[in-house]
């Protein structure tokens, strides 16, 4: 690797953060950008002052072993797994079944499409090409549906489906890829391609959850060194990418080689430590891990996507040969699409197993199936000299799926790429519901207020002068007023909306404080994500619009995810997870401590701007007294403890009274460190005696 190589990379990134500028004021999917820039940067790299630009390629490695794994990471990583079960049909017919329809659709159809204009094209070609094209990529479309406020659910769905195709598509891209390297054997070939799929699917899942809950117990293990930390969450991506593929290259069963997909692995493995291993990191580690992984993700797919536009343009084959297939190839994947999202989500409304999905969100799904990244990875791992019987073209094989490949790829860029705002605005799924309408207006009037209240303090400190004032002080007012009656003539009966809004944000408090409780340590994992699941339950009713509760001494079910970790510890005859009588006493005391701190905070409410957006005394009233209703059902709950335990507890708030001292003296020591009061020499000193047992 010579100079050039690194002058290309690092002027490629610069180029990239431009790109990012520019699509940001343009408003226009980055993704997008990068690759027109990518493919104009080719001229540009015949010139001799800038033939450095193309020392930097995308290699088949580099793609599969360095940037798809941080790609999958990135993404699975904030999936929650309880959202991914309430949706697990929709997204598995789309993942598995739809993307089975879409290969063998494409594959059939495309062979007789191009047969009808003269090209003889043996159809494992047609059904490679297939397996390519039908895997979604997230990237490009996840960023425009949140830009344009697609539905939560929908997101998920969207977001689900690409992930796990991604898996799926290159199992069978595999498959596909050994009966043309080896030729077709018949009914061996079908089975044997059943056996590789399956085994790859379902071994791909559970290796990667037995890496996934691996490194999870290694950032226990490490807990406190936050260096360590976040290196094992980059080698939990890398290193189950990497290993999956090694022990598939030696595991063999009865003589026959066993496969597990690596990309399936990757993912399932990112899920557990997304959803269960980052309980197990030190607080600053957790919240700066989506800012790392972001970074990581956002430089990958820079690379990525404008490496793909130079890639694009160094075609050897012929653009008026391969023109007329490429329109074809567009049409053929357009109708495979949509074959397998209308039939298959119409199969599920039908069965109303799950939440009816809308038509419009089939159209969206049908519309918004861009291709990215894994459709490139996987033609650059076509071999250079692969053929077929009677192949008498002048191009390759793979030089023919390239071409039909990246004309697909171009037209969901370039065209529904930068069309599905329009799409969305058309089918009205941008429209905001009733409950996000209410917070639009009640957070305008606030911001306004808010920017009423700025203006007399600047005046008061003599910042601006008294016409200023009286002009700034008009326009704020104004608007404040403006939004209050757009909101009134809206919204003239809004009691029950305001009152969801209040019981999100009372719900939002009570999360915040509880991250703040576990993050001082004063409660273990298993107590925090105890209260953490009955929040989220009570989240979500709210946010659809139902009951808070049910009743004061309510039962809430496990989560999902947590009953499957229980169902793990019986099988393999592990202890019991269930609470102990100190940590059941820790429990009720963090409810109460988190119930008395809302009602404080509401009865404090008129006292602060936020009355603003709570104004409905009624509904503030009805919170208030059902959090002290709350409260006094644990409080008798946590005396019963106390009397039936004291002895116990009496010793164990002795030994966690210690620890929170301990705790609170460390605390003050890093505080003295970073206002420079004590030399690093002294903060050393100290910690280590501070540290020590007496």
């Amino acid at each position: 690797m010579n100079l050039e190589v690194f002058l290309s990379l690092f002027s490629l990134m610069l180029i990239s953060l431009v790109v990012y500028m520019i699509s940001q004021k343009a408003r226009l999917p980055y993704t997008v950008l990068l690759v027109i820039v990518g493919s104009l940067l080719v001229p540009l790299s015949k010139l001799e002052a800038f033939a450095f630009i193309n020392s930097f390629e995308l290699t088949p490695e580099l793609l599969f072993f360095v940037f798809l794994p941080i790609l999958i990471f990135e993404s699975a990583y904030n999936i929650k797994i309880s959202d991914m079960l309430n949706n697990i049909r929709a997204i598995s017919l789309l993942a598995v079944v739809g993307l089975l329809v879409s290969t063998f659709f494409i594959g059939v159809s495309g062979y007789y499409v191009f047969k009808w204009i003269g090209f003889e094209v043996p159809m494992i070609v047609t059904l490679l090409f297939g397996a390519i094209i039908s895997s979604t990529d997230p990237v490009a479309v996840l960023s425009l549906f949140k830009e344009y406020g697609a539905p939560k659910r929908l997101t998920l769905m969207f977001e689900g489906e690409s992930l796990f195709n991604d898996g799926t598509s290159f199992a069978i891209f595999l498959v596909m890829l050994e009966i043309l390297v080896h030729g077709y054997a018949g009914s061996t070939s079908i089975i044997s391609g059943l056996i590789n799929f399956s085994m790859m699917l379902f071994g791909g899942i559970l290796f990667g959850l037995a890496m996934g809950f691996l490194f999870a117990k290694l950032i226990e293990w490490v807990k406190g060194h936050e260096h360590l930390e976040i290196t094992l969450t980059l080698l939990v991506a890398h290193f189950t990418f990497i290993l999956t593929e090694v022990v598939s290259e030696h595991i063999i069963i009865a003589g026959y080689p066993v496969r597990f997909s690596s990309i399936i692995a990757t993912l399932v493995a990112s899920m557990v430590i997304g959803n269960f291993g980052r309980f197990k990191m030190s607080m600053p580690v957790e919240e700066y891990m989506e800012k790392f992984w972001s970074y990581f993700g956002f430089v990958t797919n820079s690379l990525v996507f404008i490496l793909m536009g130079l890639l694009f343009v160094e075609q050897s084959i012929d653009l008026n040969v391969a023109l007329m297939p490429i329109l074809l190839s567009i049409l053929v994947v357009m109708v495979g699409r949509a074959l397998s999202i209308y039939p298959l989500l119409g199969l599920l409304n039908w069965t109303k197993k799950e939440e009816p999905i809308p038509l419009s969100w089939m159209h969206l799904l049908s519309w918004g199936s861009l291709r990215g990244s894994l459709a490139v990875i996987m033609v650059l791992l076509i071999p250079d000299d692969v053929t077929v019987p009677n192949w008498n073209y002048t191009f390759s094989v793979k030089e023919f799926i390239t071409a039909i490949t990246i004309g697909s790829i171009y037209f969901t860029l370039l065209v529904k790429a930068t069309t599905i705002g329009k799409v969305m605005n058309k089918l009205g799924i941008d429209a905001l519901t009733d409950y996000e309408e209410v917070s639009y207006f009640k957070s305008k009037a606030l911001i306004y207020d808010e920017a009423l209240v700025a203006i007399e303090k600047l005046f008061k400190n003599q910042q601006i002068s008294e016409e200023q004032h009286k002009g700034m002080h008009s326009i704020y007012r104004t608007l404040h007023e403006q939004a209050l009656k757009e909101y009134k003539q809206k919204f003239p009966n809004d009691s029950e909306l305001t009152e969801n809004l209040l019981r999100v944000y009372v719900l939002g408090t009570e999360k915040g404080e509880l991250k703040e409780i576990y993050g001082r340590g004063e409660i273990n994992e298993k107590i925090y994500k105890k209260i953490l699941n009955l929040l989220d339950i009570q989240m979500e009713r709210v946010e659809k619009g139902r009951l808070q509760l049910n009743a004061i001494d309510e039962k809430f079910p496990v989560d999902k995810i947590e009953t499957f970790i229980l169902s793990l510890r019986k099988m393999l005859f592990l202890s019991s997870s269930e609470l102990k009588p100190q940590e059941l006493y820790i429990y009720y005391r963090t409810q109460l401590h988190l119930l008395e701190t809302v009602v404080s905070r509401l009865e404090g409410l008129s006292n602060t701007s936020l009355i603003e957006v709570f104004d409905d005394k009624d509904s503030l009233q009805r919170t208030i007294e059902l959090y002290k209703a709350l409260g006094k059902s644990t409080k008798e709950r946590l005396d019963q403890m106390i009397s039936s335990n004291y002895e116990l507890l009496t010793h164990f708030n002795a030994i966690t009274g210690k620890k929170t001292l301990d705790a609170l003296q460390l605390e003050t020591l890093d505080n003295l460190s970073k206002n420079e009061i004590i030399s690093s020499k002294l903060y050393i000193m100290l910690s280590k005696e501070l540290k020590q047992p007496h």
